[in-house]
């Protein structure tokens, strides 16, 4: 069975890196997508529609350009996993969460005990919680066995 997997969310730690890694040793068939990674280039994505000297109006133009690729790939995933990290709010991340739960995509959700009153209703709509990427991995190597 082949999966499209999309990984949202926090991208200043290597949680990608030890999903894609897990699944690759169980021989998992995933495809992973995800967004832009390097906050600098997501930062710059509306910058060839003009300079703008607001930062209000430059985040706005590179969020919809970014929102491009976002909801292609949350589109064509099978699953998504929202990671939401410590040192950062990732209010992207929950709204990828939203999107996944106006269409009725599963997700699971990826974070730390500490922050679930936050994410209380992000998490009321995922399929799972998982604390650790292993716990992820875990999920996958289940969904997609035989």
């Amino acid at each position: 069975m082949s999966y499209r997997v999309y990984l949202s969310g926090e991208i200043h730690s290597n949680w990608r890196e030890e999903i894609k890694q897990g699944s690759e040793t169980l021989g998992l068939n995933i495809e992973f997508l995800s967004p832009v990674t390097d906050h600098d280039s997501s930062d710059a994505a509306g910058d060839q529609l003009g300079q703008e000297t607001d930062s209000y109006w430059r985040d706005h133009k590179s969020s919809k350009v970014n929102l491009i690729r976002t909801k292609g790939q949350i589109e064509k995933a099978d699953l998504v996993v929202v990671r939401f990290g410590d040192k950062y709010k990732q209010w992207n991340a929950a709204f990828d969460a939203g999107y996944c739960a106006a269409l009725g995509k599963p997700y699971i959700t990826l974070h730390s005990e500490d922050i679930i009153h936050p994410l209380k209703e992000v998490d009321a709509s995922a399929m799972a919680w998982a604390q650790s990427t292993e716990q992820v991995v875990k999920i996958l190597q289940y969904v997609l066995q035989p």
